[in-house]
């Protein structure tokens, strides 16, 4: 008898009735580990078909159902066994991320790592089962590697074809002898400090395997090659694939009147965007009119979706990369530049298509009357963020006369963004305001300088109105039932949440906190640190408190905007999630029924996009390190003052002024004193001097060393930490005879 094959099972060995969801079905049943022939006989097959029966349990150790055993195989599921993702820090220890999301991570020690990668799909067995924290585990086995290939640093040239190589990312601690042969004889052979991207092969000895060079990517220092090995170590796609660029090709160069049909007019409204200098593709377009004591707010977004069709080669593709990459010296688009740069984006002076939401608002900025319409527009003016800061916030009369009949416009917009920004400060929003790096290059292309971005409020003006309609949006289709890729944000970790509220306990901010602080007063605490001694102390140890935002077809609030209801609607060119947003508005506004299709979908949709903002974090952070290497690495012994940023049990992190990076101070460069780390006050607190080193606090420190490999800049300290206060002897005596 053939059993039936279900939808998302295994495949069946060939020329057999038997398959692997049977096969499962027989160790659940039997409650115990089994051997083959144990299996074949539950499942009343003959001898005959022994070797079937062994290929489809290969199959599942393959697949991370099974692991062998003993005397045979046992269900992963059964036997605490977890399987996972391995993720490595570059500090060593690994967490396995169980692809069963109601299970926590599991912590693993790096000699219980063994010979698995940073990435690799793993079997973890369960060592140590904890209350409230991790459970503890080991790596049993390893079901996939997770990456084939990755960008290696020559470390020794062996032979003129043979190197010895490590990977640049540091969570990577293997070796590699790889093979390479320049393609032609004039091109150049790799020199040790070279980047040569590796074809991964067979294990050799431990921590020690065979690689193939698939090319010679150049010199580490050059800040390209670093982008483009940053790109490899996290996956980040390429040059878009023949058929999407086809697509992108067949699209018109402009929007025709045929495009326009059905569409609302606004070409004569005075719409503007107002972006970074250095921004390409423009999105999103404002105009505000007063109406009394009252304001319209128009916001009108690219129309991406009359364009990229859900399905179509450019959709996948979109889907697949979730949204755009920025780099100091590049970008990995989500779409093809043709559309992004062009069709699609908002430039001055050319009719585009867009999606627009039109708010009002009261004097005081409280939203009312919503309309949401497909249109056709016109961008008056290109402005930059620093163009409307001159103009509008500093006066300056030259740029209000370059801006000319747009300057009253943009000083109403000034005027119902102070407002709606008054109205978000009063629910509850968070406003952390913490400075951004910006890396100038010089005509080489080398960094010069890596300073503070310039913030103000000209760039506050825009936030507010893509705010403004995000919540709109998101409250016209909750209220229709329609789909929504949610943007939420959870509550702060509780644990993290109750050690913040200790600390501020212990400082001059302790009279002024409720009797049982929670989430809800951290609005408060911000606001009243703000311009105070503590004030770097408050915002860093807030920050630390908050989870990560991410997508959700459910509803749960963003706890940092303090919104009950918000979704992406303003970034369609370069996040996935906007795109889904609007292809529901059109069907909403419509009115028709829902597409269940996409309905059923969107919670992978929603994982999988947040998974790839994610990525775009961690490449982006390792970038900007990378650079911040190479931009010190010509100035080890030079002094530096900063300020205590992060505090460890092996030393602190200190964010220097005169440069935006941040180096580390360890514990054993500290030779005056033994210092131990106090968590809950986040302090490091000298046994003998009873000397003190806190968050916030300056310190004038000496750059002694960096290190590219360990993504390390390294600080000496020169002066700096808290002396203790002066104390009776007698009570000095009784603290020793404590301790």
């Amino acid at each position: 008898m053939t059993t039936r094959r279900r939808k998302g099972n295994s495949k069946k060995a060939p020329g057999t009735g038997i398959d692997a969801a049977a096969v499962v079905r027989i160790f659940r049943e039997s409650g115990k580990p089994l051997a083959e022939k144990d299996v074949l006989r539950q499942l009343g097959a003959p001898r005959a078909q022994m070797h079937e029966v062994f290929t489809i349990l290969e199959a599942l150790v393959e697949a991370g159902k099974i692991i062998r055993v003993r005397r045979g195989f046992g269900l992963v599921e059964s036997m605490r066994l977890v399987t996972g993702v391995l993720e490595i820090s570059r500090s060593g220890v690994g967490y396995v991320l169980p692809e069963d999301k109601r299970r926590k991570d599991i912590f693993i020690h790096p000699k219980d790592i063994g010979d698995a990668w940073h990435g690799d799909r793993v079997v973890a067995a369960v060592t140590r089962e904890r209350k409230d924290k991790n459970h503890e585990g080991r790596v049993a086995r390893v079901i996939e590697r997770g990456v084939t290939h990755l960008p290696c640093r020559v470390v020794k040239c062996m032979t003129p074809d043979l190197f010895l190589c490590r990977p640049t990312d540091p969570r990577h601690t293997m070796s590699f002898m790889v093979d390479y042969l320049p393609p032609t004889p004039s091109d150049p052979a790799p020199q040790v400090e070279d980047i040569i991207n590796v074809a991964v092969d067979e294990k050799l000895e431990y921590k020690l395997y065979s690689g193939r060079g698939l090319e010679l990517l150049g010199a580490q220092g050059d800040i390209a090659v670093q982008e483009r090995l940053v790109k490899l170590n996290h996956s980040i796609p390429g040059p878009f694939p023949p058929k999407v660029l086809k697509e992108a090709e067949a699209l018109p160069e402009q929007p025709g009147e045929t495009d326009f049909a059905g569409r609302k007019d606004l070409r004569n409204l005075d719409f503007v965007t107002i972006d970074g200098v250095k921004a390409r593709d423009f999105d999103d377009a404002v105009y505000v009119k007063k109406r009394g004591p009252a304001f319209t707010l128009w916001v009108a977004i690219a129309d991406v979706s009359h364009y990229v069709p859900e399905g179509s080669a450019l959709d996948k593709e979109a889907l697949e990369r979730g949204n755009s990459y920025y780099f100091p010296q590049s970008v990995e688009p989500m779409l093809p530049e043709r559309i992004s740069n062009g069709l699609c984006s908002l430039n001055p002076h050319v009719p585009r298509l867009a999606m627009v939401a039109e708010i009002d608002f009261t004097a005081k900025g409280v939203p009312g009357r919503t309309d949401f319409y497909t249109a056709v527009i016109e961008s008056k003016a290109r402005l930059t963020y620093s163009q409307v800061n001159r103009a509008v916030i500093l006066k300056d009369e030259a740029e209000r006369a370059g801006i000319g009949r747009l300057m009253p416009m943009l000083e109403t917009a000034e005027s119902l963004a102070r407002a709606i920004n008054a109205v978000r400060a009063a629910r509850g929003n968070l406003d952390f305001d913490l400075p951004e790096p910006e890396i100038l290059f010089n005509l080489q292309g080398e960094a010069e300088d890596i300073r503070p971005k310039s913030r103000h409020f000209g760039h506050q003006i825009v936030e507010e109105f893509m705010i403004a309609a995000n919540e709109a949006v998101a409250r016209f289709l909750t209220e229709r039932e329609a789909p929504v890729l949610y943007r939420v944000h959870p509550e702060p970790d509780p644990a993290k949440l109750e050690g913040f509220f200790k600390l501020l306990g212990t400082t001059d901010m302790a009279l002024k906190l409720p009797a049982t602080p929670g989430a809800g007063d951290l609005s408060a605490v911000l606001r009243d640190a703000a311009g105070s001694d503590i004030d770097f102390l408050v915002s860093r140890m807030a920050l630390r408190t908050m989870m990560q935002a991410s997508y959700s077809p459910k509803n749960d609030g963003h706890f940092g905007l303090a919104s009950t209801c918000y979704c992406h609607f303003t970034s369609p060119i370069r996040r996935y999630a906007d795109l889904v947003v609007h292809r529901s508005m059109k069907t909403a506004i419509a009115g028709k029924p829902a597409s269940q299709k996409l309905v059923s979908k969107l919670p992978k949709v929603a994982e999988h996009i947040s998974r790839r903002e994610r990525v775009a974090m961690e490449a982006e952070r390792e970038i900007l390190k990378r650079v911040t290497v190479l931009f010190l690495s010509d100035k080890v012994g030079r002094s530096f003052t900063g300020v205590i940023g992060s505090i460890a049990d092996f030393g602190f992190w200190v964010e220097l002024k005169e440069v935006m990076a941040e180096g580390m101070v360890r514990l054993s460069s500290l030779s005056d004193d033994y210092y131990q780390f106090i968590p809950e006050r986040h302090e490091l607190l000298g046994e003998r001097t009873g000397r003190r080193f806190r968050l916030g606090q300056p310190v004038d420190v000496e750059l002694s060393g960096v290190d590219l490999g360990r993504l390390a800049v390294d600080l000496t300290l020169i002066e700096g930490g808290q002396a203790p206060a002066a104390e009776p002897a007698q009570k000095r005596k009784s603290r020793r005879r404590r301790r």
